[in-house]
């Protein structure tokens, strides 16, 4: 446990770099052999020859807030924002009107001439304040007051506005007139349109069932390019469907949609026209390549991660920009896994990583689209090493149909001295909700040196993928859960687990513990609740049992309000089940939670107590959601986890049977 949270020993080295503008050259920063002081290293692409860089040397990634020409820089000042002239350090505030009490200024960005300067205004002042204790005097400790939006509570309010940098009118705002309903809203995408004169912002209603791209003249005119509706979301709480990418010299953009079933690219003109798809096709885009689109306009190509085939793993496509439609994988075919890509500015080259759950990742400097290694650039050595080493049995994949219409993606970790004869107690990591996937063939997936641990302590550790979890498998399966978080991943975890024990002999059903972390924890509450008989302990990490009561930018997407939805909200939340707990359970959580507060798990603590039932409490003093805060809390965390589970569900073989058929 210390190797893993504590030294890292698990953790891959990454490799750095920085494209030059004409794609001819890398900069790395690297200690150099003769000084060993940090330098910047300059290697030729086809060469590999390396120099040492001159400060004066520019790479094609720009700093958003260094003015266009170069000259300037915004930094923040207290609450207000100041511009620095990068060659006299000469100061000037940005704005006249410093902001006050609970509002803020973000997103700035630079107009393309460098006179202006767009953001985003946040105030909160009308969100409600939540009281939290200062770990400050022991005996008399103060209390702060934080900005909580609860579950149907008031949200901050939002604005777009546009200040003068240079001239007469240097630190006004002109506000656009983009307003949301009474109830509020969220900004996806706010950047400027082309021009220094047209701004686009993409806004979403405050369940976001409804994005709207606009286009907004600074002083003038807003129109609406482009509007979508879901009865569930548009856009999820991972963002990957937020968003723009301008083609044809700023006359159209490529957007990401589910409107059709797959999360599918489209492209469409500025004037809201011609709208058509680019990636037609029952796939799924995983997301898009790099942090942003990637487009190649001069050969006409935009690229794309997919996994058409299997959901747990991820590779690099391109279809062409005119909409032919014609699916590309430039990924080989003989690297199953994840994959990860970082362009040159020409699209001619990428630094390339390619890891699986049971390989460390290897990085190397690619040619696109032949796919053609030029060379090594992080080979991750040593950790190669400890993983021959330390993986002495590989985790698999298995896939577990439970019924017609659904089969879910499991992984599974056996002991290194496993004995398919003999039959193994199960330990369950479950997220299930819509943030993120689980079972994923990529180095490091979620928990996976924690579950590798704990299988040669004798268990047979898994996790798997429900319906609504954001796999590449559809809108449908992503959007299965819209109303209620709870019922329906708990029931196709149990069935998941059944599913396994009555088709592999080593599956000791009698023995089944759960654990997760924030959903999952949520979920192994549930699934202790709900499937009483299924699972014999559980382990909830930092859970919410009472949802209504928990931040409104996540919940509501899944789930709206109590006000509109009191019958998911009642289904979805563990309090309301927490009578049927048989097994052994643990509730794990921190004081110092901002998010999943404390007060949503002590209405759980306060219902068991009341129902008279046994369960074990630990709360780390001062601690937030990731239990991070302190020397030794993450390994400490890690080994309360390990010792319950060893002392209340007996670890290692028994005796086989054969399974029912």
């Amino acid at each position: 446990m210390e190797g893993i949270y504590a030294k890292g020993e698990m953790r891959a080295k990454r490799f750095e770099a920085e494209w030059l503008a004409d794609s001819s050259e890398y900069v790395v920063r690297e200690k150099d052999a003769d000084t060993n002081e940090l330098v910047r290293a300059v290697y030729q692409v086809d060469s590999g020859e390396r120099s040492v860089a001159s400060a004066e040397v520019a790479t094609a990634k720009q700093d958003p807030l260094v003015s266009p020409d170069g000259k300037q820089v915004l930094q923040k000042r207290g609450r207000n924002w100041i511009v620095r002239e990068i060659g006299s350090g000469k100061t000037r505030r940005l704005f006249d009107d410093e902001p006050s009490g609970d509002v803020s200024y973000r997103e700035l960005a630079w107009s393309p001439d460098g006179s202006r300067v767009l953001f985003v205004e946040t105030d909160s002042s009308e969100v409600q304040l939540r009281n939290v204790l200062v770990p400050d005097d022991p005996s008399y400790p103060s209390v702060q007051q934080t900005r909580f939006a609860r579950v149907g509570t008031k949200i901050p309010e939002l604005r777009v506005g546009v200040v003068d940098v240079e001239g007469d009118d240097a630190g006004s705002v002109t506000w656009l007139p983009i307003e949301f309903p009474e109830q509020g809203g969220y900004f996806g995408e706010v950047s400027w349109a082309g021009s220094s004169d047209e701004v686009l912002v993409e806004r979403l209603s405050r369940f976001r069932d409804k994005r709207e791209f606009l286009l907004a003249m600074v002083g003038g005119t807003v129109s609406t390019i482009f509007e979508e509706t879901n009865d569930a979301w548009a856009v999820g709480s991972h963002g990957i469907n937020s968003g723009v990418k301008w083609i044809d010299g700023g006359k159209s953009f490529v957007f990401l949609s589910e409107r059709d079933g797959w999360r599918q690219a489209f492209a469409i003109d500025r004037d809201g026209e011609n709208e058509r798809p680019l990636t037609p096709g029952d796939y799924d885009i995983i997301d898009r390549a790099e942090p942003g689109d990637v487009v190649d306009e001069a050969s006409g190509w935009y690229y794309f991660y997919a996994s058409p085939d299997n959901g747990t793993q991820r590779s690099l496509y391109r279809v062409p920009l005119d909409g032919s439609g014609t699916l590309e994988k430039i990924t080989p075919g003989d690297q199953p896994g994840w994959h990860g890509y970082q362009f040159s500015p020409d699209r001619k080259w990428a630094f390339h990583t390619y890891s699986t759950v049971n390989t460390p990742p290897v990085v190397d400097l690619v040619s696109i689209p032949e796919h053609r290694s030029i060379r090594i650039l992080e080979d991750n050595q040593e950790l190669q090493k400890l993983a021959q080493k330390t993986i002495t049995r590989p985790t698999e994949f298995v896939q577990l149909k439970l019924s017609e219409d659904v089969t879910v993606d499991a992984s599974v970790t056996k002991p290194s001295d496993f004995d398919d004869s003999k039959r193994y107690p199960v330990f369950v990591y479950v997220y299930g909700e819509p943030y993120l996937q689980t079972v994923l063939d990529r180095w490091g997936a979620a928990q996976i040196d924690f579950l590798r641990t704990i299988a040669d302590l004798g268990y047979i550790t898994v996790s798997i993928d429900n319906r609504g979890t954001p796999c590449p498998k559809g809108a449908a399966w992503r959007r299965s859960i819209f109303g209620s978080l709870g019922p329906l991943s708990t029931e196709e975890q149990a069935a998941a687990i059944q599913e396994l024990g009555r088709t592999r002999s080593y599956v000791d059903l009698s023995r089944v513990g759960i654990w997760g972390w924030s959903g999952g924890g949520s979920n192994t509450l549930n699934a202790l609740f709900r499937k009483p008989d299924v699972y014999h302990l559980g382990i909830a990490v930092v859970p919410k049992p009472q949802p209504h009561l928990y931040n409104a930018w996540f919940q509501e997407i899944y789930m709206r309000t109590p006000e509109v939805n009191p019958d998911g909200y009642a289904r979805s939340a563990p309090l309301g089940f927490a009578e049927g707990l048989k097994g052994k359970l643990l509730i794990v959580t921190g004081s110092g939670e901002t998010n999943t507060h404390i007060q949503i798990i002590e209405g759980l603590v306060d219902r068991l107590i009341e129902l008279g039932k046994a369960f074990d409490y630990m709360v780390y003093p001062n601690r937030d959601h990731g239990l991070r805060e302190g020397k030794g809390s993450e390994v400490h965390v890690r080994m309360l986890i390990t010792r319950y589970l060893l002392e209340n569900l007996t670890p290692g073989p028994r005796p086989g049977s054969t399974p029912a058929q």
